[in-house]
């Protein structure tokens, strides 16, 4: 039939969907996983091998974790039985697992993927664990989610995990080209609309094929979409953000460390993020308010009034309006000196406190209510600080049997410049009082 097989007749199959009619049949045409698949790397080792081991493949959506199980499957001569934890139950693994039994029987492996396998309950996640253990199966699980809070430990000390990257812009473009290949002609796009589809797919080969299929299908014969036409055309995709796993505490934590580093373009930034993902405005003014105390503090004692404000603001202006004091927070915290010194102070009390907890205060500054009291020594020697001529007796507040110790060490930054001065003054007088007494004795 001219020379084509039947597996080149099937590609050239115009009433598949082009995604799968793009699908790699080999490592070398698997794009963006080089750290993985390039020449000595890890898991290209263990396939060229054709001895693997049950591993675990955690990635992004569309960056090739089904399709890379099955051309595994096919390098090592393995039998590929895929199923996925959103449709399968604990009568699909019994089923599987018991016709891997067979084929063992008759010399045959069996190659068992299991995608979004961190959708079986834990349960179900130690069913596996024989079978990976005897070698009835190698498994390869699929996963969107970080390993390390999804999968039992069990399960995990068993097997490798290799993370792959959501692929970037030149992986991507090497995309762009196959199916311009495939199909015989360019993608009717300026090259500004070219370089929007592939930030608009950002990271995921599969929505970047769609998008591909869609603007083929429906462009008119003739036309070349410039940027603005293909945004009409394909619409504008929701951002990638689950804000009940991983990705909401990764954000956060880029918010808390771009604050933290003062630079509040990069803060703003992922704020937004978080925003366009769906995340409550609430919750994100809550831990912003939580680095006004902990991480800002007295450097700038304005910026927990602030976060106060802006909270309140939300709350009574709600979203789009409310979305700017948020906004006027983050970069208002960004910009402002930092210091943990208080955190540190009170953490440092805190222990001293569990070490030194069953101190009494000095005799001197209890209070004497009763005559009793008064005759145990309560309240003897204690000097009214308004009194004296400085207004401060320089006295010893901490127990008799401690030493005195010094919790807060303000910078020289921001406004704890200030108070660092103030407590060098009192520091001072404390000497001279100290001073003055042992002279006197």
């Amino acid at each position: 039939m001219n020379g084509m097989d039947d597996d080149s007749l099937f590609a050239a199959n115009v009433s598949r969907p082009l995604a799968d009619r793009m699908r790699p049949h080999s490592l070398d045409e698997i794009v963006g996983q080089d750290h993985l698949l390039g020449e000595g790397a890890p898991l290209r080792r263990m396939i060229d091998s054709g001895r693997l081991a049950s591993f675990i493949l955690w990635g992004p959506p569309g960056c090739g974790k089904t399709t890379l199980a099955r051309i595994m499957a096919t390098k090592t001569q393995l039998h590929f039985v895929a199923l996925s934890a959103v449709f399968s139950g604990i009568a699909d693994l019994r089923k599987a697992f018991d016709e891997a039994k067979k084929r063992r029987v008759y010399g045959e492996g069996t190659l068992l993927f299991i995608d979004e396998i961190h959708r079986f309950n834990r349960a179900q996640q130690d069913g596996f664990l024989p079978y990976v253990e005897n070698g009835t199966v190698v498994l390869v699980g699929a996963t969107t989610e970080n390993p390390s809070f999804e999968l039992n430990s069990a399960l995990l000390s068993r097997c490798k995990v290799f993370i792959l990257n959501a692929l970037d812009a030149e992986a991507l473009g090497r995309i762009v080209t196959r199916a311009e290949t495939l199909l015989g002609r360019p993608l009717p796009v300026t090259p500004e609309a070219r370089a929007g589809l592939i930030e608009l797919a950002d990271g995921d080969g599969r929505y970047l094929i769609n998008l591909l299929e869609s603007v083929y299908d429906l462009t008119p014969a003739g036309v070349r979409l410039d940027a603005a036409s293909l945004l009409k055309l394909v619409q504008q995709r929701a951002p990638v953000y689950d804000k009940d796993r991983e990705g909401h505490y990764n954000l956060i934590s880029a918010v808390h460390k771009s604050l933290r580093g003062s630079d509040t373009d990069a803060a703003l930034y992922w704020a937004a993020r978080m925003l366009e993902g769906g995340e409550d405005p609430l919750y994100l003014l809550r831990r912003l308010t939580r680095f006004a105390m902990e991480d800002v503090s007295l450097a700038d004692p304005q910026a927990l009034p602030m976060a106060l404000a802006a909270w309140d603001a939300y709350e009574r202006l709600g979203s789009p309006e409310g979305d700017l004091a948020i906004a006027e927070l983050v970069i208002y915290l960004g910009s402002a000196p930092k210091s943990n010194s208080a955190y540190a102070a009170w953490g440092k009390a805190r222990e001293a406190a569990k070490a030194h907890g069953s101190l009494m205060p000095p005799p001197h500054i209890l209070n004497a209510p009763t005559k009793l009291m008064e005759e145990a020594g309560y309240g003897k020697g204690y000097v009214y600080d308004h009194d004296t001529a400085d207004g401060f007796s320089g006295q010893n507040y901490f127990p008799e049997k401690m030493a005195r110790r010094k919790f807060y060490d303000p910078p020289e930054r921001g406004f704890e410049r200030e108070i660092r001065k103030r407590l060098a003054y009192w520091e001072r007088l404390r000497r001279e009082k100290e001073n003055h007494s042992g002279n006197q004795t």
